[in-house]
């Protein structure tokens, strides 16, 4: 009973190839450092490449009787070459072999989802450079408030995964950290040189406090923390896409292969990828409290109860690689039904500001603008017209001020050139976005190839 209930290989077998890794480094290390005699090390890397061959062949049963990951394969490598398989462990222990096991992993998963994301964001640029000239409605509060360039609308989204990538950069700073030597609590007996490790293994430098190494998981709560804003972002965009989809609003079409029916209405065709995707993010938002939770009120330096980290780690990983991967998919083959917005764009006095600082621009005090353009709105409503289509008598009676020339600037066109500066809505300005948008993510490759190279393991 309590075998069941200690173990954790169950979930913690998936770091196998890290933990080999780590272990021919380790092996590596004692045998420059003459703890170890060359052909015992050699025998050992031998037997761990042997075990990862098994594992990957799924030849490998890994038994809940030997508790983790860690002590399965050496309990597996002293089966393969005897007792000199036991000498692996000198000098560590599998607190700093969990940490350095964790740091690995979670390194190679930042660089994933951050070409991931880039993937996202270009689709992102292929679907706003097709929609620079499709108008639509602004909303604040869910009511119309501006016209806007679709393409503008899905830069902001844009912008919203630069942020996610660049705080998985930081992030991974932080993770490329080598904590092996710092064996228990207190650093290894032996003369190891983590340094030659921290070199093998692609790392960037060595952690400075052996207690520090083995009880930070500070790591691990800062990507869920990352992860939660990515399901956040992309549980806002799947609601807008949902809504959009919605008779209501008609903006969108999407496609059968991202939708179901219904089980008892057939003419239903139902968001469900978004919907999961929206929901799944609540459960991430669940890994980083469990993580916050678990790690409020532990001493130093290692406890068990940090065993429990990579539940809740190893679900945001899945869930955010997936989500991710799922919603670039599902991206690429929106169909935005330009008519649609265009109509409603047209409709609900996106104008009416326009009118209030035309009135400005005439001499008139802003709150007294606003006032005047409320009126019109109201007769308009009572009238059943748009502000575009009053005439010059109807003008004269709800401000004196305005001029023919008004026409000029209340068109749907006008409205939206007129936020020409950095970030608005006129067409250079978006070109402008898209441009520099372009050659961020071009940068942002290189980047990533450089950390993937520089990480690149070699042994």
């Amino acid at each position: 009973m309590v075998e069941r209930f200690t173990e954790s290989v169950s979930f913690d077998q998936r770091l196998y190839r890290e933990d080999i890794l780590g272990s021919i480094a380790h092996v590596r290390m004692l045998a420059r450092q003459e703890i170890l005699a060359a052909k015992d090390a050699k025998r050992i890397e031998k037997g761990l490449r042997e075990i990862a061959g098994e594992i990957e062949a799924g030849r490998f049963r890994f038994s809940s009787k030997r508790e983790d990951v860690h002590m399965n394969i050496e309990a597996r490598l002293i089966e393969k070459i005897g007792d000199v398989g036991g000498k692996l462990h000198t000098g560590r222990s599998r607190n700093d072999q969990v940490a350095l096991d964790v740091r690995l992993y979670l390194r190679e998963v930042i660089d994933e989802i951050r070409g991931q994301l880039l993937r996202l964001q270009e689709v992102v640029l292929e679907r706003a450079e097709e929609t620079v000239d499709v108008l639509l409605p602004g909303y604040t509060h869910l009511q119309k408030a501006q016209p806007v360039r679709l393409a503008h609308h899905l830069l902001a989204y844009y912008q919203m995964f630069s942020r996610d990538g660049e705080r998985l950069s930081q992030l991974r700073e932080r993770v490329d950290v080598m904590p092996l030597g710092a064996g228990a609590i207190a650093g290894s007996g032996y003369p190891v040189d983590p340094g030659f490790v921290a070199e093998l293994l692609g790392f960037s430098r060595v952690a400075p406090n052996s207690m520090d190494a083995v009880s930070d998981r500070d790591f691990a709560v800062e990507f869920c923390s990352a992860a939660s804003l990515i399901l956040l972002h992309l549980s806002r965009w799947s609601e807008e896409l949902i809504l959009w989809s919605s008779e209501a609003f008609g903006f969108i079409e999407l496609a059968d292969a991202y939708c179901t029916g219904s089980s008892m209405m057939p003419q239903k065709k139902n968001p469900d990828v978004l919907e999961l995707i929206r929901g799944k993010a609540g459960s991430v938002y669940g890994d980083l409290q469990a993580l916050l939770v678990l790690m409020k009120g532990l001493p130093l330096t290692y406890q068990r109860d940090m065993q429990e980290d990579k539940v809740p780690l190893f679900h945001a990983v899945d869930t955010v690689r997936g989500c991710v991967s799922v919603f670039a998919a599902l991206l690429e083959t929106v169909r935005f039904q330009a008519d649609r917005m265009q109509r409603e764009a047209e409709q609900g006095f996106l104008n009416a500001t326009d009118l209030a600082d035309y009135l400005v621009r005439k001499g008139m005090p802003f709150r007294q603008a606003h006032g005047v353009a409320g009126r019109a709105v109201r007769y308009c409503l009572d009238k059943d017209k748009r502000l575009e289509d009053l005439t010059r008598p109807e003008w004269r009676a709800l401000a004196p001020e305005v001029d023919p020339g008004v026409q000029r600037i209340l068109g749907l066109q006008q409205v939206v050139e007129a936020r020409n500066i950095p970030g608005g809505t006129a067409r250079s300005q978006v070109r402008k976005q898209l441009r520099q948008a372009r050659g961020e993510v071009k940068k942002r490759w290189v980047r990533l190839e450089k950390d993937e190279a520089k990480s690149s393991v070699s042994v």
